[in-house]
């Protein structure tokens, strides 16, 4: 599955739930507190392919999927540049000491299993909008 794919089918997803809440009447703290890992994998398990497993993406106590995708990372599907004789399609955008280029055959991509910035509630709460394609503006290179 191509970046753009997945973008903008997650988007759809999480635009399902948000107008569902937002219907409900909650508040950005409850919008926030239902995308909380434990409370997902019970009530919204296609939001994930990792729930099904109640696998997190990310080894943290308390992981926040409002985000899922990173603000800071960066991608284009047909490739950003050559280096070294490989195509580079995406990069961390903030360069997160947790992050790292992984290279695969003759692809580079940024690793960011080890970065759990967009998954902290505060950082939610400071980066939260109900449109998680305007969260994600800067993330499409094109």
């Amino acid at each position: 599955m191509s970046y753009i794919s997945w973008f903008n089918e997650h988007a759809n997803k999480h635009k399902v739930i948000v107008e569902k809440l937002v219907a409900k009447e909650y508040t950005k703290e409850q919008i926030i507190a239902y995308f909380d890992f434990e409370y997902m994998v019970k009530n919204e398990p296609d939001f994930c392919p990792l729930y099904a497993e109640h696998k997190k993406c990310h080894d943290m106590e308390s992981l926040n999927c409002y985000l899922c995708a990173c603000p800071n990372f960066r991608f284009k599907d047909k490739g950003i540049e050559k280096v070294e004789g490989k195509t580079k399609y995406s990069f961390c955008g903030i360069n997160s000491k947790d992050g790292k280029v992984g290279v695969y055959g003759d692809a580079i991509h940024q690793d960011c299993s080890a970065c759990s910035v967009p998954h902290h509630k505060d950082y939610v709460s400071k980066n939260f909008g109900l449109d998680w394609k305007k969260i994600m503006k800067k993330v499409i290179i094109s």
